[in-house]
């Protein structure tokens, strides 16, 4: 599918099809395409929880306001940005430092330089280190709404939920933030898809 074409058709469904699953083979591709989204210093403060039982779907479905297509997804993944991923000592962090150097992009030597880069970029006050967190995993949760409509796929990303009930339900720490909830599936094509919604022109984009 053309890039033009997968942004033309990606639409945010509220209905999808209980009788068509999601592949493990379809969602570990969605996922791996998606990791080429960009972030800053290559850190990926990224990860996501990938809910496919039914009981667990009923369980986040009711810190989500009842929203149906929780349940009638196939998949639906809570999405974790990590506000502690600029960290020395962070898994992402320490990995990222070391393929940087196997790849030539530092030298062993630039340690020290690279935290205390990292830190006075993201790490410098908690607003700082929050949207460091949830601009990158915004990066990564568009790009899996792109790969999955690349894919043949349907999705709609979510707001509407109690971030603290998420956190308290999933047992997720306190580093990540949960910036969206992420359904995929098949559109239920005995539903109607309304038409797309407005965009702002050129004119009005441009300031």
């Amino acid at each position: 599918m053309e890039f033009k074409d997968v942004m033309q058709q990606r639409r945010a469904v509220n209905f999808f099809d209980l009788t068509q699953d999601v592949t493990d083979e379809q969602l570990r591709q969605i996922i791996e395409t998606a990791a080429r989204a960009p972030s800053g210093f290559n850190l990926q403060p990224w990860r996501v929880i990938v809910l496919r039982d039914k009981e667990k779907k009923e369980t986040l479905k009711k810190v989500a306001m009842n929203q149906p297509k929780i349940t009638e997804a196939p998949v639906v993944l809570i999405v974790l940005a990590d506000r502690e991923g600029w960290k020395k000592g962070n898994p992402s962090f320490e990995k990222d430092f070391v393929e940087s150097v196997k790849e030539g992009i530092m030298r062993q030597d630039q340690y020290d330089w690279f935290c205390k880069a990292t830190n006075n970029l993201y790490g410098a006050s908690p607003e700082r280190q929050l949207a460091f967190a949830c601009k990158n995993a915004g990066f990564f949760a568009m790009s899996l709404m792109l790969a999955a409509k690349d894919a043949g796929l349907d999705s709609h990303p979510m707001d509407g939920f109690d971030i603290d009930g998420v956190r308290k339900a999933f047992n997720i720490p306190d580093q990540y933030w949960i910036p969206l909830l992420l359904a995929i599936g098949h559109f239920d094509k005995t539903k109607t898809l309304l038409p797309p919604k407005w965009r702002k022109s050129y004119e009005e984009i441009v300031y």
